[in-house]
């Protein structure tokens, strides 16, 4: 059996600013969104076809945000396409190094 050594590094919470891509906040929150979109389409048994009538998308939409394909939708459309009250809530920041976006639900389905 060969053995290497493995270096083994924390990540920062964000995947993409550990990638260096641009506006990784911006991605990472795009991500979680796409996750609870995924929680509800799942919680409430939804087909994609059924999934894409509730925002007014396309069952192509959903299977390119689902897969991980939401570069070009903007975080409006995102929010949108979760069919739910949204709340946006701006509080000092929790740690030094500044400011964050986070994405908090009170429910997935």
């Amino acid at each position: 059996m060969n053995t290497t050594d493995t270096t083994v590094e924390r990540g920062s919470g964000n995947v993409f600013a550990d990638l260096g891509l641009p506006d990784a906040d911006a991605h990472l929150v795009k991500a979680e969104l796409v996750s609870r979109i995924d929680d509800i389409v799942r919680g409430r048994g939804l087909t994609q076809t059924e999934a894409a009538r509730l925002p007014g998308l396309s069952q192509p939409d959903v299977s390119r945000l689902l897969r991980g394909n939401f570069r070009e939708y903007s975080l409006e459309r995102l929010l949108n396409a979760l069919g739910r009250d949204i709340d946006i809530v701006i509080r000092n920041p929790r740690s030094a190094e500044g400011g964050k976006l986070r994405i908090a639900a009170a429910e997935t389905a």
